[in-house]
């Protein structure tokens, strides 16, 4: 039997109530929301106006038409960073960023945007007044993530959030690793803009996300196009949510992560975090009698959503993970993770890591069987 330890990638298994809601959305309904009158239309439109109204109170957004659809969080980003930013702009972001928010900003300062990192210390903590120091009269956003991909470090944002707000500055913030898992409040932490992704720990399946705006900001369309509303013009609507959901939504997704938002709701979201961190303490106990392992990120899991990274000393991250999956079919994820900030702030550029990452599924018998595989292998015994 596999044990799945890479819920940072994408989180497995989903619960069935998402994937009878696919199915029943392909069996049953199947219309397009938005583009016609007929009751399979109206069906599917009901259900992504659910989950878009769902999402809006998960995060206390403005408003239920505030929530915009996309592909995934990457999409978001990029929504927001083409959307909002003009050469001349000044924007501030952190030293554990993923390549989701360092590439789209290194396109932009190409074109003229000027970008600032605050750097983070060895753990992946942020200290707000890092960031205060980099301001600027020409700042314009400040991009931080909640909570780290490599070490799963959670970040000050509420006091981020307001720095910013004292500063007259909009304030972004990736979510991609916590919603699901931590409380995100858009109005009390004072978050203009907040991109997530549907197929991490909110549960649901690939291809959904998107980003939640605030009260008083708007941005440029990253993509025109059919909207299935002000048909009879030729140009782009001028309201939300329509303005930035050109094209066909993703209905069989937004079907599937609407039945993984309730299921959520129903267990209680406020048990996410301590679940995770009660294994992640679980399981820094037992590396601690382990030799030759270097773990990175907070010692203390109080710090951190579930994720760890670590190193065995003398081993390749790439090998582990293939002794992991091969020997003890424990699924794993290696390497950079796809930011290379992070493991540059943590010291791992070079090498990468071996990342396990847990979910509200994964129990404590999983950690102990993924500590006696790392125990087997750093004592050469593979």
């Amino acid at each position: 039997m596999s044990i799945y330890l890479d819920n940072a990638a994408t989180s497995w298994p989903k619960s069935p109530q998402v994937i009878a809601a696919m199915q029943e959305y392909l069996g049953e309904c199947g219309g397009s929301p938005g583009r016609a009158g007929h009751g399979k239309s109206l069906t599917s439109s009901r259900m992504v106006y659910d989950t878009r109204d769902q999402l809006a109170t998960l995060f206390n957004a403005a408003s239920t038409d505030r929530v915009v659809f996309a592909k995934n969080a990457t999409e978001a980003l990029n929504m927001i960073l083409f959307g909002f930013l003009n050469p001349g702009d000044h924007v501030v972001t952190s030293g554990m960023e993923h390549n989701a928010v360092m590439r789209p900003l290194r396109q932009l300062e190409s074109g003229g945007v000027n970008l600032s990192i605050a750097a983070c210390d060895g753990q992946g903590r942020l200290d707000p007044d890092s960031v205060r120091r980099l301001l600027t009269p020409k700042t314009r956003l400040i991009l931080i993530n909640q909570a780290s991909n490599i070490t799963g470090t959670i970040q000050p944002i509420a006091e981020i959030g307001a720095l910013a707000k004292e500063a007259g500055v909009r304030f972004a913030v990736d979510a991609a690793q916590t919603a699901g898992v931590c409380p995100l409040d858009m109005q009390a932490a004072s978050i203009d803009f907040l991109a997530f992704t549907g197929h991490k720990s909110l549960g649901g399946p690939q291809g959904t996300g998107g980003l939640a705006l605030g009260p008083d900001v708007d941005l440029r369309p990253l993509v025109f196009g059919g909207t299935g509303s002000a048909s009879e013009s030729e140009l782009q609507p001028d309201f939300l949510p329509d303005k930035l959901e050109s094209g066909t939504l993703n209905a069989i997704g937004l079907a599937g992560l609407g039945a993984a938002l309730a299921d959520l709701n129903a267990y209680g979201i406020d048990k996410v975090l301590p679940h995770e961190q009660k294994l992640l303490h679980r399981f820094r106990d037992g590396l601690r009698e382990l030799p030759a392992i270097v773990v990175y990120g907070p010692a203390d899991p109080v710090e951190s959503v579930g994720v760890l990274s670590l190193n065995i000393t003398g081993i390749p991250c790439d090998e582990v993970g293939v002794h992991l999956e091969q020997q003890f079919a424990i699924f794993t994820r290696t390497g950079l993770h796809c930011a290379p900030a992070a493991h540059r702030s943590i010291g791992t550029l070079s090498k990468g890591t071996v990342r396990f990452s847990v979910s509200r599924f994964t129990t404590e018998a999983e950690i102990d069987a993924a500590l006696a595989a790392l125990a087997s292998i750093a004592r050469g015994n593979n």
